[in-house]
């Protein structure tokens, strides 16, 4: 799009062109416009010298269109039925909630949430769409900062460090130790940290200078005073899930991380680890001027349901047979859920028109 032709023109004149052409001539124009007569007719001939074209056949009474002015006349109908979309969607004139909302997760809680969110919107607000922006968790806080999302899902730690993000508690889960089946802890329905501890560690982060690792895990082991060899880093549940099935060390993370995850060939044990969960909020700006899109999608992710854990304790995990197909598909797939879970679950990713 060509964006400098734009400034050639005024809506005045193409409201007085299509108001002229409604109305069969300049003096019911100006009447509907609430003009003076000459303010119309200079509009009609400011717009005529800019396409450099006759629009109006002057010599008959009433004036009619010329053969350029015929043609023209849709577009201008159509543009000034836009501009009155526009200030309707952006007023919500009509009552209904209009907007494309932009939201930030983490790559389980996105695997975990973003589908239901989407079926949900779909059927409760349909003219409100939800766009994914997957990322690391401390590159969330960054993105909301920017402008660059409206809304965040992201656990509490790290901590975020501008004072200028709110947010609602979402859910909380448990720690677990990931271990390929077969391994010595695998027949455990719980474990230490200090039993972990001999064993090459698998956690999750990215560490650098500029970004100390503060997550759960890391509180975790420096409550209970033990420092194990941490072998390898990954923000992908699904790389660690792999680098245990490859006997490159025991993970632990948090358990929905596992839970999305392809389990097959690895167990999953609840980390006996004190006090210490993962929190999930959902992270807005305060500052921020208020949208009605953006609180409908905060109010609709509030009422969803929160992941099951329950089948970490199941005794049934101790056996053999992975169990993760069971978990992943009760925890993500809500199509996979009871009638009483799937009850009020459903959303879409853009609006409706």
């Amino acid at each position: 799009m060509d964006f400098s032709s734009v400034y050639n023109y005024r809506l005045d004149w193409i409201a007085s062109f299509v108001a002229v052409a409604q109305k069969g001539g300049f003096s019911a124009a100006a009447k509907a416009l609430y003009r003076s007569q000459p303010r119309v007719s200079s509009h009609i001939g400011e717009l005529e010298h800019v396409l450099g074209a006759r629009l109006f056949d002057r010599s008959v009474q009433p004036v009619a269109l010329t053969p350029e002015g015929r043609a023209l006349l849709p577009h201008a109908e159509e543009v000034l039925f836009r501009i009155d979309a526009f200030s309707d969607v952006a007023e919500g004139a009509d009552g209904v909630v209009r907007g494309e909302v932009r939201i930030g997760m983490y790559p389980s809680a996105a695997a975990f949430l973003y589908p239901p969110l989407v079926r949900q919107l779909r059927r409760q607000a349909p003219t409100v769409g939800a766009t994914l922006r997957e990322g690391a968790t401390l590159s969330l806080e960054s993105l909301l900062n920017s402008g660059e999302i409206d809304l965040a899902i992201r656990p509490v730690l790290p901590l975020v460090k501008d004072d200028r993000l709110v947010s609602t508690w979402l859910w909380s889960e448990p720690l677990v130790a990931v271990v390929p089946t077969g391994h010595p802890l695998a027949g455990s329905s719980s474990v230490t940290l200090q039993q972990i501890a001999p064993f090459p560690v698998i956690t999750v982060g990215e560490p650098t200078e500029e970004s100390p690792r503060h997550f759960e895990t890391d509180l975790a082991l420096a409550e209970s005073g033990v420092r194990p060899v941490v072998a390898f880093q990954t923000n992908q549940p699904q790389t660690l899930a792999s680098m245990v099935r490859g006997g490159l060390g025991v993970g632990i993370t948090n358990a929905l991380a596992m839970l999305t995850a392809n389990c097959d060939g690895v167990r999953l044990i609840r980390v006996a680890s004190g006090h210490v969960s993962r929190h999930v909020a959902l992270w807005w700006r305060g500052d921020r001027a208020g949208s009605a899109a953006v609180d409908l999608v905060r109010e609709v992710i509030g009422a969803l349901p929160t992941p099951r854990m329950q089948s970490i304790d199941d005794p049934d995990s101790t056996r053999p047979d992975p169990p993760c197909s069971r978990e992943r598909a009760s925890a993500a797939d809500p199509a996979a859920r009871t009638p009483e879970e799937h009850s009020g679950v459903t959303g879409t990713s853009h609006p409706r028109p």
